[in-house]
């Protein structure tokens, strides 16, 4: 039972990297060496990252409740280095733009995996009792897919010379957005007065993507003639 419940959490959290590469039309192209390359370029910008929040956000002893909201927007800002992180591997990603999208994204989005959940599976979702957080922390692999997915296409957007200029505002919004949307439960806790969890936090991280990522796929389809 124990290993069947590992199985199901790995199969849940990985499958659906592994259909998008081998059904994107990524391996034509040797996308796994080049989505190694961008993983390495993700890890190199979460380090720079983690120096910058260390260096002038150091942690504080209370608790991780009493941060107000706007340290927490202001922590959030350095996330804005994934954006530069992107924009560099997506200069040196040869091919077209929806296979540049499609590794860049995916690499982004496997390296955040096996770095931050991973590890809390191997030892989580082997253990005696049966705990839907891993099924959760499945299902946000998932979301993450998506949202670096979504990322990758909003930052290539964003650095089309021919993009026509009424839509460069709401591609800079967009990425505002997914920059910002781990603060999303934070600001639900001060509306609402508790902080979702479970399935609820899922969803309130779900939404935001999914829409997102549609009004992004939008703009790509209906500009992509204009695109040389």
């Amino acid at each position: 039972m124990t290993f069947f419940h590992f199985g199901n959490c790995i199969a849940l959290a990985y499958g659906p990297y592994f259909l998008t590469y081998k059904y994107s039309g990524m391996p034509e192209y040797g996308g796994f060496w080049k989505c190694a390359q961008v993983g390495g370029m993700y890890m190199l910008t979460q380090l720079c990252k983690m120096l910058l929040l260390a260096t002038f956000f150091p942690t504080s002893d209370g608790p991780p409740e009493t941060a107000s909201l706007a340290t927490e927007l202001v922590k959030t800002t350095v996330d804005f280095g994934d954006v530069m992180g992107l924009s560099i591997v997506m200069g040196r990603v040869p091919g077209a733009g929806h296979i540049k999208i499609l590794i860049t994204g995916l690499g982004w989005a496997a390296a955040d995996l096996l770095l931050t959940r991973a590890l809390p599976l191997w030892v989580g979702a082997r253990g005696l009792e049966f705990d839907w957080k891993y099924i959760q922390i499945s299902l946000d692999a998932n979301i993450s897919l998506v949202h670096h997915l979504n990322m990758a296409l909003l930052v290539w957007l964003w650095w089309r010379s021919d993009l026509a200029a009424a839509v460069r505002p709401i591609v800079a919004v967009l990425i505002a957005g997914c920059i910002y949307r781990p603060l999303l439960p934070q600001m639900l806790a001060i509306l609402l007065g508790s902080r979702p969890l479970g399935f609820g936090l899922l969803a309130a991280c779900a939404t935001p993507t999914l829409c997102t990522a549609l009004i992004a796929c939008h703009i790509f389809i209906t500009h992509s003639a204009s695109f040389r």
